[in-house]
């Protein structure tokens, strides 16, 4: 039974890359996201919560204990709900195969879409070169990365001011660097490769903070996006659709009220 009598019902939801435990995440966008969509499983692709980042100070609002509760809460009535760790969360990897409050703990799981095609489900970290060989770097960039989040931040309290929709920084320098976006379609492509040798249909995975759905590379690529720049999620639809849900478009920025908020436009899969 969903929460809310105007909650959306579909057959899955994918979310990555929420990042608990630090100020960048998007609690209060997610919480709203959660009220108004349902679905038959859940899946959580890693790097739901920071544990790099918890290690080196702890910061755990309680808007991010409410985020856990309603995902629990989602579980208690129905909601089957998979967690992938990534590499923020890697402590979790020790637990493959455990089930924690009715959250199963696996690897990577293999999703069959209504339309029978199959997806391998996997935060995709493991593909990625700084983080697999220079993990010392990865660090250093992910302080860089919170900056820029940090930069953000004040960025959309002006424009709240100024009457502004939401906008991310971060997002939007990321997407202009050349070697950012090469890293990117670089990503993309091993990840499609992995599925290939799965031989499966599709890949969904996180970790790069960039939502959309392809097939440049001979199978679906699907990436969830996140929830500290982009706030999106992966949905399918009864029939096997896939379509990326924007949670920010057409909001003001850092929203005062649930008054606030409102639906992106759906950005949906050709």
């Amino acid at each position: 039974m969903s929460e809310s009598p105007d909650a959306r019902r579909y057959r899955a939801l994918f979310l990555s890359d929420i990042h608990l435990g630090t100020k960048g995440c998007q609690a209060e966008l997610l919480l709203d996201f959660m009220k108004y969509h349902d679905a038959d499983v859940i899946y959580l692709v890693g790097d739901i919560v920071d544990g790099w980042r918890l290690r080196s100070s702890w910061y755990w609002p309680q808007r991010h204990n409410d985020v856990v509760q309603k995902l629990l809460r989602k579980g208690r009535k129905g909601t089957r709900i998979v967690y992938l760790p990534g590499n923020h969360d890697e402590f979790l990897r020790d637990y493959y195969g455990s089930h924690f409050g009715g959250i199963e703990v696996m690897e990577t799981a293999i999703h069959e879409a209504a339309d029978g095609k199959r997806y391998l489900v996997i935060h995709g970290d493991v593909f990625d070169v700084v983080v697999r060989h220079a993990k010392w770097l990865a660090f250093m960039g992910d302080w860089a990365y919170s900056a820029a989040l940090m930069a953000n931040t004040y960025v959309n309290r002006v424009r709240r001011k100024m009457g502004l929709t939401y906008w991310s920084l971060s997002q939007w320098a990321k997407l202009k660097v050349k070697n950012a976006v090469n890293y990117i379609g670089k990503f993309e492509e091993a990840v499609a490769d992995e599925a290939k040798r799965n031989s499966v249909d599709g890949v969904i995975c996180g970790h790069i903070h960039h939502a959309v759905i392809h097939d440049q590379f001979g199978v679906r690529y699907v990436n969830c996006g996140d929830w500290v720049e982009s706030c999106t999620a992966i949905a399918e639809h009864d029939d096997g659709r896939m379509e990326i849900i924007c949670w920010t478009r057409n909001l003001k920025a850092a929203p005062d009220s649930e008054s606030d908020l409102v639906e992106g436009q759906a950005q949906a899969a050709a």
